[in-house]
Parts: C-alpha cells; sequence; structure tokens
C-alpha cells in the first residue's frame, strides 16, 4: 500500500468517525444545543480546512472583488463553512426528529409548483448546492409531492449508502449521474411519472459544458434541464431555501420559467442556460453565505482564456484569510 493510498483510507475513516460522532451527538443533546456544537464544527471547518477555505476565498473574490471589501469576503467566507456545517447537522438532526421540519420550514409560492405539476408533464426543479436543500427536498416530500434528486456518487461508498439511506428513509429519491445512460433514463422516467426532478445548475462542468456568465466570468454549465424540458416539455420551476429568522428557513417557489427561443438548438440551449444561471446568481447575492463557495465553479476555462489560478491569492494574502 503506498502512503497515497494509506492517506486516502485514513482520511476516510476519520471522516466516517466524524459522522458517527456528529449522529450520535444530536440524538441526545437539545436542540439548541445542537446548533451550538454546528456553529463549532463550523469554525473549526474554516480554521484547519485550510484547501477549502482557499477555494471559498478565490471563488468570493472572482465574484465580489470590485464589490465587497476584504474584510467582507472573510466574513461571507466563514459563513459560509458555519452554513454548511448547520446543514450537516440539520441532516442528522431531522432525520432523527423529522416533527421539527414543519416547525422550522415554511414555503412561499406553492401554488406556482402546484399550477406547473397540473399540466401533467412533471417538474424540473431547478435549484443549486444553496442553503439546505435536502431539507428543501424533505419539506415537499412531506407535504406529499413525489421528487427525485440527481446526485454523484460520494468518494466513500460507505458515507454514500449512510446518506442514501436516510435521504430514502426522509422519502427523497436519489437518481446518480453515473452510468450516464441509466441516468437519463431515470430522469425522463420521473416526469413520466409527473413527479418533481431536482437539480442543480451550479456546478462546473468541465469541457463538455456550456459556457454562460456567471458572476460577470464564463463558467462551464450542463444543459441538462433545457435538454429536458425541450424534450418533454415539462415545466422549470426554480426553487431556493435559506435561513430566515434565527434557524427558521423559507422555501421560495418562483413561476414557471418562460423559456427563450433561438434561432437554432444550439442558441435556444444557451440563451435559457444563461437565463436560468442568472436566476440562481441573483439568489447567491442576495444571500452569499447560503453558497457552496468551496466548490471551484470556474475551474474550467473556454480554449481562448488564459487560466487564471491566482485571482483570489493577488487579492487577499495568507494572512489576511484568519
Amino acid at each position: 500500500m503506498t502512503y497515497k493510498d494509506f492517506s486516502r483510507r485514513f482520511q476516510r475513516f476519520l471522516a466516517r468517525i466524524a459522522i458517527q460522532f456528529c449522529a450520535l451527538i444530536v440524538k441526545i443533546i437539545p436542540l439548541g444545543w445542537a446548533y451550538g456544537f454546528a456553529r463549532i464544527v463550523g469554525n473549526l471547518g474554516y480554521i484547519f480546512a485550510s484547501r477549502h477555505r482557499h477555494v471559498a476565498i478565490d471563488s468570493l473574490s472572482i465574484a465580489f472583488e470590485k464589490e465587497k471589501s476584504k474584510k467582507e469576503i472573510i466574513q461571507i467566507a466563514k459563513d459560509c463553512f458555519q452554513t454548511m456545517a448547520k446543514i450537516a447537522i440539520e441532516f442528522m438532526l431531522f432525520t432523527e426528529r423529522p416533527i421539527f421540519v414543519d416547525r422550522f420550514v415554511s414555503v412561499k409560492g406553492l401554488e406556482n409548483l402546484d399550477k406547473a405539476l397540473a399540466k401533467n408533464r412533471g417538474v424540473i426543479a431547478l435549484s443549486a448546492h444553496f442553503g439546505n436543500f435536502p431539507l428543501m427536498c424533505t419539506k415537499l416530500t412531506f407535504a406529499g409531492y413525489k421528487i427525485s434528486t440527481i446526485l454523484r456518487y460520494m468518494r466513500d461508498p460507505w458515507v454514500n449508502n449512510y446518506f442514501y439511506v436516510r435521504r430514502t428513509a426522509l422519502g427523497v429519491g436519489s437518481i446518480y449521474t453515473q452510468p450516464r445512460k441509466q441516468c437519463v433514463e431515470n430522469c425522463l422516467n420521473v416526469l413520466k411519472r409527473r413527479e418533481i426532478l431536482f437539480l442543480q445548475l451550479d456546478q462546473n462542468f468541465g469541457t463538455g459544458g456550456v459556457w454562460v456568465d456567471f458572476f460577470g466570468k464564463k463558467a462551464a454549465t450542463a444543459k441538462g434541464p433545457v435538454v429536458f424540458a425541450l424534450r418533454t416539455k415539462a415545466p422549470i420551476v426554480p426553487m431556493f431555501i435559506y435561513r430566515t429568522e434565527g434557524e427558521k428557513q423559507e422555501i421560495f417557489i418562483e413561476p414557471e420559467v418562460q423559456l427563450l427561443e433561438g434561432k437554432d438548438m444550439e442558441e435556444t440551449i444557451q440563451l435559457n442556460l444563461q437565463l436560468l444561471t442568472k436566476i440562481i446568481e441573483s439568489y447567491i447575492r442576495k444571500y452569499p453565505k447560503e453558497w457552496g463557495w468551496i466548490h471551484k465553479r470556474w475551474k474550467a476555462r473556454p480554449k481562448e482564456e488564459r487560466i487564471e489560478t491566482s485571482a483570489g491569492k493577488e487579492f487577499l494574502s495568507e494572512q489576511d484569510l484568519v
């Protein structure tokens, strides 16, 4: 066994222990203490997860360098780690105590979802890795809606199965991106059953993506939502969840997106992906701490551009990060 293999296995072992420890903690401590524990986890994550901290700072610098100060960017990065810790703790908390879902989560715009579902073509729910999106799916499931979400396999099979079992227990379906053909078939089947297909359109899609503007910089974007909508006539309905007062959260469901028509299929896909991306960007701008800035959204670059790896590092020095 190489050192790299040993290191990977050891990190996975630590992750499993951490998950099991957190799951045990939320079972035995009061609700308020659970959020206090999440704040501690978020602070430790920001301090010790240096690689992810740098990615968050770089991403925020790309998005807000001309709009926010160094201090503001650092605070958003810290808040982002807090949000991720709360999401992890809440997933375990609400799995064990599902009665809290209705207590902490409200919904606005449910009539928009019902109107779209009334077309009997299923619904493509457009969202992002924004706020506690698993809780949003759970809330809608508890309200009687059938919903399946697309996601990638996690690197550790044990961790992947851990979350799969709990999503299933909450009534949320899982569609994995691989194998690709099976993924497409499963997505189409969800829409054929007139259910909700939950898609997140905020991840780097590499050289196979369509280039759209995101915070003023080209970002490779998957064309799946638009292709599915054009193929099945299923309406696209944006929905997002964010924190309001204290730890209470609100889901906002927008009206169906009216798709644009280009001169050909390529332009139609381009125009609508840009439209959907702008909707996502508007929510991130309004609630920046809710988005997962640790993702390298702009990692892939168009051929005509030079790769800019130092954008954030030039804006913020190492001393600024803590």
